[in-house]
């Protein structure tokens, strides 16, 4: 063996695990550190190709959740049409539902709508990794782009076109309040 020895530097995912372990059973971030601390986490995730949870709302994004039903589907075609492109958007086949990313601020303009529900924060969603685009699981129906997010005013309008059901109100408030401040 030489005297020269190469050494492998460490990722950023393992030199934050190292430091998870060092710190031991009190590893909670400083307060005014847990949204620093999430998102490391969330893009090393990313960077690893596994699903990140990242907190709705703030200077991200919303989600407006509807049914995948084929009027939904059928939605998503009509805004690749009319927007060059729809924005992203997420199947989730087990729920049932697509998640629309739409523009931090939305929730607080979104009026009631008879087929889509609009959450922010404090609820999180995990996101799946960028290169899935099909089941099983969740999945990018329309990949996140970083030029854009759905436009809400011709998504509301679509919507209302097409109809898609079973509007997601009662199974969405059941679980959100079922995983209160978890993920859509």
């Amino acid at each position: 063996m030489s005297a020269l020895t190469l050494l492998k530097a460490p990722t950023s995912g393992e030199i934050v695990e190292r430091l998870d372990t060092a710190a031991g059973p009190d590893r909670q971030p400083v307060a005014d550190m847990v949204d620093l601390a999430v998102l490391v986490r969330a893009v090393l995730d990313i960077e690893a190709e596994r699903p990140a949870r990242v907190r709705l709302g703030g200077n991200g994004f919303e989600v407006v959740v509807t049914s995948s039903s084929v009027q939904a589907l059928a939605a998503v075609e009509w805004m690749d049409e009319q927007q060059g492109g729809c924005g992203p958007v997420i199947e989730d086949p087990e729920a049932g539902w697509l998640y629309w990313l739409v523009p931090p601020g939305t929730r607080s303009r979104w009026e009631r709508h008879p087929y889509a529900e609009c959450v922010g924060g404090p609820h999180t969603i995990t996101l799946p990794p960028l290169t899935r685009h099909a089941p099983p699981g969740p999945y990018w129906l329309r990949p996140k782009g970083a030029d854009r997010l759905v436009p809400a005013g011709p998504l509301r309008e679509v919507l209302i076109q097409t109809r898609p059901e079973p509007a997601p109100h009662a199974a969405l408030a059941a679980h959100l309040t079922r995983t209160s401040p978890s993920s859509p």
